[in-house]
């Protein structure tokens, strides 16, 4: 835990990624949750490697001030919430699951604040016991949420609808609106929502947009990706500074428990 002066650790989910002319195995985030963290946040990132059950989550919640979970185009491996296969062709990454599932249990039971988006918001669906829809834009009356296949990194990242935002509820506090938009870059959603979990907003369609989990921390989740675009939208800026005000008020909180222990 870093107390006094020093930074956060802020640990970033990784992805199992196949790079180079031999397809090496390699464990990836993209550099938009870096530079969050570094800019916005005001924390060190550190990258978690996707390695299943090696990974010490004990050591890692002992280490880590907050938490980001990051999206990516695998999908949870649907065995982990009882659901029917993926179609052929479908990308998991079941040494990702196996590390964040267990850290977002771990996490919200011990009070490090995590902020979940895309993927990492169907990861804390499914670690607190929820289903989730695997292809949205099979389902009657759902929208297409699909990432938009364009060359121009301005219209796959644009905003794509507005979501409704939960009057009262944390996403609120943070966008000051009941209405905002978001781009959409995602296939599943959640189905069922998990134990503990709360609907914060909803796409036109009814899809749950965000989410956080009652506890005595901040776990939060989003569906769309604030990574993308926190240099020029206020809510998306806003999501990283109210993880990055949760973040700094633990470690206050901790620093005064130890000196009161001393």
């Amino acid at each position: 835990m870093m107390l006094c002066n020093m930074k956060p650790l802020i640990g970033i989910s990784c992805c199992t990624k196949l790079f180079g002319a031999f397809g090496m195995a390699n464990h990836a985030a993209s550099n938009t949750y870096v530079r969050a963290t570094d800019l916005v946040v005001g924390g060190v990132p550190v990258l978690l490697p996707a390695n299943g059950a090696k990974a010490d989550i004990a050591t890692l919640l002992s280490r880590l001030d907050g938490i980001i979970l990051t999206g990516s185009r695998s999908n949870v491996q649907p065995d982990l919430y009882d659901g029917p296969p993926h179609a052929e062709g479908t990308p998991e990454d079941a040494e990702r699951d196996g590390v964040t599932l267990p850290l977002i249990r771990a996490a919200v039971a011990a009070g490090v604040p995590v902020l979940a988006i895309c993927r990492g918001l169907q990861e804390m669906n499914v670690a607190l016991g929820g289903s989730l829809h695997q292809r949205l834009q099979d389902l009657p009356d759902r929208m297409d949420h699909s990432t938009p296949m364009q060359p121009s990194s301005r219209v796959r990242t644009g905003k794509a609808h507005a979501v409704r935002v939960v009057p009262g509820s944390w996403l609120h506090r943070v966008a000051g609106a009941t209405e905002i938009g978001v781009n959409s870059l995602h296939n599943q959603g959640i189905d069922r929502l998990g134990d503990r979990l709360v609907a914060d907003a909803e796409a036109p369609d009814g899809t749950v947009e965000a989410i956080h989990a009652r506890s005595d921390g901040f776990a939060v989740g989003v569906q769309w990706h604030p990574e993308y675009d926190w240099d020029h939208d206020v809510v998306s800026r806003r999501i990283f500074e109210a993880f990055g005000e949760a973040v700094r008020a633990r470690l206050q909180s901790v620093a005064g428990i130890a000196a009161a222990a001393d």
